[in-house]
């Protein structure tokens, strides 16, 4: 479907078109009537009729350009294309805005992300020495409660050992079994003491 300005534009050529038909039509009719004489009448009213169409056909034209309104069309299409190629570059420019927007973000989150995975790293770091301070601490309570215990035990033994000892020595010196110990069992006695004394040291 043409639009109406296209039909204005298709109609005014047609009526220059009709008009510049009938004009040579005229011309060719009187040309070939003078053909056998010439007439000064004839040539001034065929002059005449030249000049009336051609200005017939100017003011045909005239009239179609303004219904048609090149000019005016020409400025809105031009003002068409002008807005486009704004809102092209105002689009592009949003769009520039938005990438820059969004690389900085993306730079970010990935600043971000190092630092939360250096940050990870260290509190793992400082967890595992916290965890293997702990464990020394563990240990060396350990080795100095057994070391503890150990001494206890060594003097506990000790003073058993004394304590026999001093019994032994008791009821020799009482002479309560200076009849019945040999020399045997005297020797055995002094032994075990001093392996006791020997383990406990």
């Amino acid at each position: 479907m043409l639009s109406e300005r296209s039909k204005k534009i298709l109609f005014s050529l047609v009526c220059v078109a009709v008009v510049a038909l009938a004009a040579t039509a005229g011309f060719a009719s009187e040309g070939g009537e003078g053909a056998h004489h010439v007439d000064k009448a004839a040539q001034m009213k065929d002059f005449g009729w030249r000049v009336l169409n051609f200005a017939v056909l100017v003011g045909i034209l005239v009239w179609a350009l303004k219904k048609a309104n090149v000019k005016g069309s020409l400025n809105d299409r031009q003002a068409q294309i002008e807005k486009d190629l704004k809102d092209a570059r105002a689009a592009r420019e949003a769009a520039e805005a938005k990438l820059a927007e969004y690389s900085g973000k993306l730079d970010q989150a990935s600043k971000e992300i190092d630092e939360l995975h250096a940050a990870i790293v260290r509190e793992g770091e400082q967890e595992k020495a916290r965890i293997i301070a702990e464990a020394r601490s563990a240990a060396e309570k350990i080795v100095a409660q057994a070391a503890l215990s150990a001494e206890q035990e060594t003097l506990k033994a000790r003073n058993e050992l004394r304590a026999e000892a001093a019994r032994l020595a008791v009821e020799i010196a009482s002479g309560k079994l200076a009849g019945a110990i040999q020399k045997n069992d005297h020797d055995r006695f002094v032994g075990e003491y001093l392996d006791k004394v020997v383990q406990i040291q």
